[in-house]
């Protein structure tokens, strides 16, 4: 995850120039990298993209009791691989990317819920006897 502030030396915060920045973070270069070229085939990666950005100001009274402000913003974004596109003999083919920590994720959940689904079947069952 990368994150970006934009401010002056001062702390404040030009909110024009960061949604500039956020703006430029968000190219189709990142989403669809550069071409790899091997003999006749052409693969493209891909990569899901996730921002958000957000700013904001404030004003109050600092501890001397003297009027204080202050303003601040930035922004984030994700990057995670999604697949690649391959192209040989003017056919294109989407291969997506396996992402094992979440197959591993899915399968501890799965395994809790039916556990806990086990235990409440046994535990009816000796209710009734």
């Amino acid at each position: 995850m990368v994150r970006r502030a934009i401010g002056d030396d001062d702390g404040a915060m030009d909110i024009t120039e960061l949604m500039e920045k956020a703006k430029d973070a968000a190219t189709v270069k990142r989403v669809f990298g550069e071409p790899i070229q091997h003999g006749d085939v052409i693969v493209i990666p891909v990569a899901r993209i996730a921002q958000g950005g957000g700013g904001g100001q404030g004003s109050g009274h600092d501890e001397k009791g003297e009027e204080a402000g202050g303003s601040g913003g930035g922004f984030g974004f994700a990057a995670t691989p999604a697949g690649v596109y391959v192209i040989k003999d003017g056919d294109a083919q989407w291969r997506p990317a396996l992402d094992v920590n979440r197959l591993i994720l899915g399968g501890q959940f799965v395994t809790v819920v039916l556990l806990l689904t086990l235990r409440a079947i046994f535990k009816r069952r000796r209710r009734k006897r």
